[in-house]
This record gives C-alpha cells, sequence and structure tokens, in this order.
C-alpha cells in the first residue's frame, strides 16, 4: 500500500490546508503541488510567528522536507522570487530541495493586464493575477513554458507572436493601453536565475521516488468547490482543484495515492462572486467573520460566512474519493448556542437545516476528542454520519499545536 497523501480543500478554498499540511510534514519526505499559482494563500502560524505562503509548499518549513511545483501550476515568476526571498531572510533554505517543472506556465505581465480590464466587465471575482488569461494559453497551446528560458533565440518569436496577440486584446477588445514588449523581456530576463537554479523534470523526479517508497504528501490549492468542471461554474478557478488534478498536474497515477484527505471548516466562508446557498447576512454572519479573522490570505478581501452545507459536501466527497476528513475552525463557533447545518434544499434551492446544540465554551486548548464538550462531539458525529466518512483530524486553532488526531 502506497503511504501518499493527496490533501484536498473542499469548499471554496481558504478550508486552512496550509496548516494540515505543514502538521503532516513533518513526518514525509516531500510536499509537492499540482495546479493554480499564486491566486492561492496558506497562511500558518509556528511558534507565534505568521507566515502566509501563495506558491512555495508548506512544507518548505520542514528543513528535511523536499518540495516541488509540478506542470499543473502557472508561475508569476516575480511573485516566485518574492516569496523565495522572504522566506530565505526568515532562515529557510532552498538549497537542493525546491524543484519546478519546465512545464510550468507562465504568468506574463499581459495576462494581468487582461485579466483586471476584464474582470472588470464580467464580474467573475478574479484575483486579477494573471491566472485564467495564463490557462487559456495553456489550452490554446501558445503558452510561454518555465522551460523555454534555456533557449531565448528559439523564444524570443514567440514571446513577440504571443505579446502581439495579448495587446491586439487590450487595445481593440478592451480599449486600454498596450503593453510593451520590452516590460516583458525585462521581466523574464531578470528572473532567469530562477529556471537555472530551481528546474527540474519533475515528473522523472516524483518517479524515482515513487519507486523508493518515499512518503510524498500532494497539495492541493483553491477548493474543490471552485474547480473548473465540477465548481460553481462560471465562479470557478481555471485549474482541476478536485483529485484528478493531481495525476494531471503531477504525471502521478491514480494508484500512487494512498490517502485522500478532505479538509472542511466546521462553517463555510467564500471569496468573490458566485452562489453560496447557506450564507448569511445577520449577527451570526458578522460572528463568523470576526472571530474566524475571515479575510482572504492572497486578495485582502472579506470572506462571505454561513453555516454548513452538508448537502454540497456529500457530493465533493464523493468526486473526490475522500477517505478521511479533517475538520478545520471549529473553535469559531465556541459563542454560538445554535448551530444550523444544511442536510437538503427545498425545490427552490433554499437550504433546509437541521439545528444543533452550540457548546458555548473555549475549546482551543482541548487536545483530545473525548476532552471536547458533549455537544461538540455530536456535532463531529452527525458530519461524520451524514458524510459517511471518518473525521480523523479536528483543528481549535491555527497554531501546529491546537489539533486533535483521532486517527
Amino acid at each position: 500500500m502506497t503511504v501518499n497523501t493527496l490533501i484536498l480543500g473542499l469548499q471554496w478554498g481558504d478550508e486552512g490546508k496550509g496548516k494540515i499540511v505543514d502538521a503532516l510534514a513533518e513526518t514525509s519526505e516531500a510536499v509537492c503541488r499540482f495546479q493554480g499559482g499564486h491566486n492561492a494563500g496558506h497562511t500558518l502560524k509556528v511558534d507565534g510567528e505568521q507566515k502566509v505562503l501563495h506558491l512555495v509548499p508548506s512544507g518548505i518549513l520542514h528543513p528535511s522536507v523536499h518540495c516541488v511545483l509540478g506542470n499543473g501550476l502557472v508561475i508569476s515568476l516575480p511573485a516566485l522570487e518574492k516569496e523565495i526571498v522572504e522566506l530565505e531572510q526568515s532562515g529557510i533554505n532552498f538549497d537542493g530541495r525546491f524543484y519546478v517543472s519546465g512545464d510550468c506556465s507562465l504568468i506574463l505581465p499581459t495576462h494581468i493586464a487582461i485579466d483586471q480590464v476584464r474582470d472588470k466587465s464580467e464580474g467573475i471575482g478574479t484575483t486579477g493575477r494573471g491566472i485564467g488569461p495564463a490557462y487559456e494559453d495553456k489550452v490554446a497551446r501558445r503558452a510561454i513554458r518555465f522551460g523555454d528560458l534555456q533557449d531565448w533565440q528559439a523564444l524570443q518569436p514567440r514571446l513577440e507572436k504571443l505579446i502581439a496577440y495579448h495587446n491586439k486584446v487590450l487595445v481593440h477588445l478592451y480599449d486600454v493601453d498596450p503593453v510593451p514588449l520590452e516590460t516583458v523581456i525585462d521581466e523574464l530576463r531578470a528572473h532567469q536565475h530562477l529556471f537555472q537554479k530551481f528546474h527540474c523534470a519533475t515528473q522523472t523526479l516524483l518517479r524515482g521516488w515513487v519507486k523508493e517508497n518515499k512518503k510524498i504528501i500532494f497539495e492541493g490549492a483553491q477548493g474543490s468547490m471552485l474547480d473548473i468542471d465540477h465548481g460553481t461554474y462560471p465562479y470557478v478557478t481555471s485549474s482541476s482543484t478536485t483529485a484528478g488534478g493531481l495525476s494531471t498536474g503531477l504525471g502521478v497515477g491514480p494508484k500512487h495515492i494512498g490517502s485522500i484527505l478532505g479538509i472542511t471548516k466546521a462553517y463555510t466562508t467564500r471569496v468573490g462572486e458566485g452562489p453560496f446557498a447557506t450564507e448569511l447576512f445577520d449577527e451570526n454572519a458578522a460572528q463568523l467573520a470576526k472571530i474566524g479573522h475571515e479575510v482572504g490570505a492572497t486578495t485582502g478581501r472579506p470572506r462571505r460566512c454561513g453555516w454548513l452545507d452538508l448537502k454540497a459536501l456529500e457530493t465533493i466527497v464523493f468526486i473526490n474519493s475522500v477517505t478521511s476528513l479533517c475538520l478545520t475552525k471549529l473553535d469559531v463557533l465556541d459563542g454560538f448556542k445554535e448551530i444550523k447545518v444544511c442536510t437538503d434544499y427545498d425545490d427552490d434551492g433554499s437550504p433546509i437545516y437541521t439545528t444543533l446544540p452550540g457548546w458555548e465554551q473555549d475549546i482551543s486548548g482541548i487536545k483530545e476528542f473525548d476532552a471536547l464538550p458533549k455537544s461538540a462531539q455530536d456535532y463531529i458525529l452527525f458530519i461524520e454520519d451524514f458524510l459517511e466518512s471518518s473525521i480523523d483530524i479536528v483543528s481549535v486553532g491555527p497554531s501546529r499545536d491546537q489539533t486533535i488526531y483521532r486517527n
């Protein structure tokens, strides 16, 4: 039985995946990410110090863990360098343990320009970081990839053609100024050293690790309900955030996944536009947002808050073949007298709620499941029973040690 674990968010992102990956990475040898870009944000609290990661896998905080960015990502070179420099300045070493696939598509300044001007008219609520347009170029087979930086002679004519196309879109479709070709070239040349230092044939590397039976964590970004195929389309991200994205984004077949850990908050949040059946607009929403510090780690936008939607999670658990669950931010519900969960929808699509008693006491220092208040235990068991999947990990705070392991 393979020892590798896939960790996925089951909602619209922001479920606390970073903390869980960080915790489990302590006993792993590698953490590998397979999709998305710097539109993701993992917030971790280590020894009282908060760290926010966007591209670099959470395993980087453990000196013995190797980290991989797979071919399924789109990468902004300035964003990657900024993150690496900040982490190095805090004492984290990248030498010989950080690898970037040569097949990663690059986010260019023109992608960002298109993304920002287009979202103003379409109102999808993107992060404006060029993610969608970069994936569009990938699918259209015109993308510039990380590995292309090794051959400027071959790259130059392709780059000129691509930027000319982007500028036609900007000028003629959106009536904004073009982005000079020199701006794009200067950015790529300024960060070419990243290719020289971190470029790797990651599929070959991973194949070797799998054969050696190394313990690998596969790290998802965003959340399953933002999946380009299975999410709340069109209010979704531009990559496959569900389990299938692992095989395409890293080149690792399904049989090499030993377990799939799905992460969900004890309630629901969403950043940006799109449907949200259990969204609240009352004092309960304000309390969830305040106690849960619900502000996007990447965008700084306030998160919309609502009760847990078990009916939606039921579908997502099936899509991902989840083998166990992690429930995060249970402590945010400490002050509620009653807690609602959506267990079905009526004919109009409105949520049908089951009301459960709250526990109205601080659980942030509790280390064992049996030490939780009975109503908190009952809440966990209710979710577990409805989703027919065991909740093996419960997070009761942002720090590493605020975690209850049941199995």
